[in-house]
């Protein structure tokens, strides 16, 4: 590949990052606070992150090249939990891009006994499980639940399994998916999931997707997910 073609192909993740921190924003998901990341196309074994920064102000420019270690030679000051993303990418190589959120939607599954499980159809993803991250295991008892150091990264990325989604206890969850377009639906409708859900067990017992439904649904809306991307990007244009 030319040299060209490489710095356009970089240029265009930059761009497509930066629109998925307005798009989560927009959405809800993201908000002072969260970041979103993508592994680089042109090195796997490196991943893009924006500069410690508000999501909603992130720009092509204030994305950074971190390895898979967390370090980057960006000399800006970078997310304190760039860890949940160069862990997760180290231990799972189909991964193409990372969500952290801390959504108050989702906060309560992770605290509570209730499990966070697919309770619409588009949100199948979210079997056959979601894990909970329980910091106190890693960080012990008086931590401040932050992923700010590799090993925590890797108990993270361990938790987290094969799933696509893992609860953090009383601090948000992560998504995970093989492109941003992806990572940014699951991120938005595992917040939309765990609304539906709340709503629903206020009126009794649920009715869950079965494994086999959800693995149906995902097929059927994981050939769409662009459409649901445009419109979300179109709207923060």
């Amino acid at each position: 590949m030319s040299q060209g073609r490489t710095t356009e192909g970089v240029r265009d993740q930059r761009a497509e990052l930066a629109e998925a921190n307005h798009v989560l924003v927009d959405q809800g998901i993201l908000d002072g606070f969260g970041h979103v990341s993508v592994r680089s196309a042109e090195d796997p074994d490196t991943f893009l992150l924006a500069r410690n920064l508000a999501p909603g102000l992130v720009q092509p420019e204030d994305v950074q090249v971190f390895t898979l270690q967390g370090e980057t030679d960006d000399p800006r000051k970078p997310y304190l939990e760039r860890y949940i993303h160069s862990e997760i990418y180290r231990a799972r190589p189909d991964v193409r891009a990372v969500v952290h959120s801390h959504s108050p939607a989702v906060i309560p599954f992770g605290v509570s006994t209730v499990p966070l499980r697919p309770i619409l159809h588009m949100a199948g993803f979210l079997a056959p499980r979601v894990p909970v991250f329980e910091a106190r295991d890693t960080l012990g008892s008086g931590s401040d639940l932050l992923v700010g150091t590799a090993a925590s990264g890797a108990a993270l990325a361990e938790v987290l399994g094969d799933a696509a989604v893992v609860l953090m206890r009383g601090h948000g969850f992560t998504s995970v998916a093989t492109s941003i377009p992806e990572v940014v639906y699951r991120a938005v409708y595992t917040g939309v999931n765990a609304r539906v859900q709340a709503e629903a067990l206020r009126l009794g017992e649920c009715t869950y997707l079965s494994d086999e439904e959800a693995a149906a649904t995902v097929a059927t809306n994981t050939p769409q997910i662009g459409r649901a991307w445009q419109y979300w990007r179109d709207r923060t244009a």
